[in-house]
């Protein structure tokens, strides 16, 4: 078979962006854990020099990775005075933490990725999957730090008020299970925002649990929030008023019997909200950035999780909505539809 050369020197050159790419993931966890971007936003323009004196860091190292992050576009340069800067948007994206665009908490997974890499290739030859507690600690930070944005952005001012309902109950004061709750960030978005409301955040991880635990104390809010370790198809309590999951059903064995439970643990006209990635239900409508982004962690992450359980029905992280009526069908709800979306999650209303 003979490549076509211009089709060739086009793919080559696509591989090199890859690459590059994805050896600059690197410099970003070490610039997020190091504490670089924040410190270049208080500097606003800064030499290597300056960086060096804000962050007690070593110059040269610091103006090698300057340098690096000028050619990826996530800091811009002024070449002829060594000066760099985060723009507003590079600022958001890099160094707001709590800014509805912060993505800098993603490279962490991707971080994961690579280190258990050789422990997927061993579910790759055996099928019998990892658990996601056995992958490494900064898969559970940087899953916290990487949908919190959004969390904080929508779930209050838009998936909520979306639900039929549900708002004004949480307001009036109700009580909310939060499944498969990890650090506890959904959780606690929804304690700060309605008083009135009781929350217990659920995960079946043990070292997740303690870590919502202390954030919970951080926020002063553990008079409304409890966290608990237990799964999804046995965690207690009745009359849910609201059960949430939010980005972990597809990471489960058996979602159709945690949904069933869901819907056995809530109120008659209680409500499951159920918050997944973003997906099309066809392959063609998901090649796209954010397809593959999802696409590589359920390969890395999610089906490895789900396989490793009981029935490891491996949804995958991009099972899109019908896929997840059909969950929703066996497991006995009755009503079912999509309330809101963004390009990175959808929201989903179901009802006993």
């Amino acid at each position: 078979m003979t490549a076509d050369p211009d089709r060739l020197q086009a793919f080559v050159g696509k591989m090199a962006g890859d690459l590059g790419a994805a050896a600059s993931a690197a410099l970003v966890v070490l610039g997020d854990h190091l504490g670089l971007y924040k410190a270049l936003k208080r500097l606003g323009r800064a030499n290597s020099a300056m960086l060096a004196a804000e962050t007690g860091m070593n110059e040269r190292n610091l103006r090698e990775w300057l340098a690096a992050q000028a050619a990826s576009g996530y800091v811009d340069c002024d070449p002829k005075t060594g000066q760099f800067w985060l723009n507003d948007e590079q600022s958001m994206v890099f160094a707001d933490e709590d800014g509805p665009a912060f993505m800098a908490g993603g490279f962490d997974i991707i971080s994961a990725m690579f280190q258990d890499e050789q422990r997927v290739e061993e579910a790759f030859r055996t099928g019998k999957g990892m658990g996601w507690h056995e992958h490494a600690s900064c898969l559970f930070r940087g899953t916290e730090r990487f949908f919190r944005p959004g969390y904080n952005a929508n779930l209050v001012d838009a998936w909520i008020p979306a639900l039929d309902g549900v708002k004004a109950k949480l307001e009036a004061g109700t009580t909310v299970a939060d499944v498969g709750c990890g650090h506890g960030a959904s959780t606690i978005v929804m304690a700060k925002a309605f008083p009135n409301s009781r929350f217990t955040g659920f995960d079946y991880h043990g070292a997740s649990i303690e870590r919502a635990r202390e954030a919970a104390r951080e926020q002063g809010l553990g008079d409304r929030v409890r966290f608990e370790t237990a799964s999804a198809k046995d965690f207690p309590g009745a009359g849910y008023g609201l059960v949430t999951i939010f980005d972990a059903l597809h990471d489960m064995g058996d979602p159709v019997g945690a949904a069933r439970h869901i819907r056995e643990s809530l109120a008659p006209d209680g409500t499951f909200m159920l918050v997944e990635p973003f997906a099309n239900d066809d392959l063609a409508g998901n090649l796209n950035p954010v397809g593959r982004i999802y696409y590589a962690a359920s390969t890395m992450i999610c089906t490895p999780a789900s396989m490793s359980q009981e029935v490891a029905l491996a949804l995958g992280a991009q099972a899109g909505e019908a896929r997840l009526k059909q969950v929703a069908d066996e497991a006995g709800y009755g009503q079912f539809r999509r309330a809101a979306e963004t390009p990175f999650n959808i929201v989903l209303e179901l009802r006993p």
